[in-house]
């Protein structure tokens, strides 16, 4: 998710370029903050130890706290919202402007209260973005985020079913999938039309570029969706 004001529309008002793009201190220690909690979050909803879900107690606290699965979800957080938001960052520089990721402290309780209930709502914060004042720029940026989910969910599908032809071993194909669906997942929520996602700022820009990018996340949210719950693609 990217945060600015362009000229056409009010969004999160920030800063234009008032020195070369850089990387702060501050945006260090709220990237650090905001990806060590969605890993918590992950770490519990991937272990099945939310309230809703049976025998999700401290014991099921403890269970989820493998090492497989805190690595898992440690993947998944680094892969879905560090590199969606650094991609947001990189475009938005390679323009010019100043572009820096701000932690929503609201955000990270709401994800951990919902991911210890037993269902993930995550808002930890956003690249906020300065200079940009025109659609394509905004598009472009916003496009970058989802874009980077659907390379990475691409490339574990593919380390999946090549797992899968070389040794047929289903913990990994399956964690495989698991980075799959949330990285297809991330991205096509990142893509909804509606102001301040991503998708808005998308379509104003091309409905076209748009559509085929809803597309290809949707393709890849339900495939990945429907090998995990089937279970076809691990035969």
């Amino acid at each position: 998710m990217s945060w600015g004001r362009p000229a056409y529309a009010r969004w999160t008002v920030s800063q234009p370029l008032v020195r070369p793009p850089r990387t702060s201190r501050t945006e260090l220690l709220h990237l650090a903050i905001a990806y060590g909690v969605l890993v918590v979050d992950m770490t519990i909803i991937l272990g099945g130890a939310g309230l809703l879900y049976a025998g999700g107690t401290a014991g099921g606290l403890a269970r989820a706290f493998a090492p497989l699965t805190v690595a898992v979800a440690a993947i998944a957080a680094l892969t879905g919202f560090v590199a969606h938001e650094m991609a947001h960052k990189l475009a938005a520089q390679r323009r010019g402007v100043w572009a820096e990721f701000r932690m929503s402290p609201f955000g990270l309780i709401l994800s951990l209260v919902t991911a210890t209930v037993g269902f993930l709502f995550a808002a930890p914060g956003a690249t906020v973005v300065g200079g940009l004042d025109d659609r394509a720029g905004w598009g472009r940026t916003a496009l970058a985020g989802p874009a980077s989910n659907f390379g990475f969910a691409a490339a574990f599908l593919i380390g999946a079913a090549v797992t899968q032809f070389v040794s047929r071993a289903p913990v990994v194909v399956g964690a495989l999938l698991l980075l799959t669906f949330f990285n297809a997942w991330f991205g096509t929520f990142n893509l909804i039309p509606f102001d301040p996602i991503d998708g808005a700022k998308v379509r104003r820009w091309n409905t076209a570029i748009w559509g085929l990018a809803l597309g290809v996340g949707v393709v890849l949210t339900i495939y990945s969706y429907l090998s995990l719950a089937t279970g076809a693609f691990v035969g």
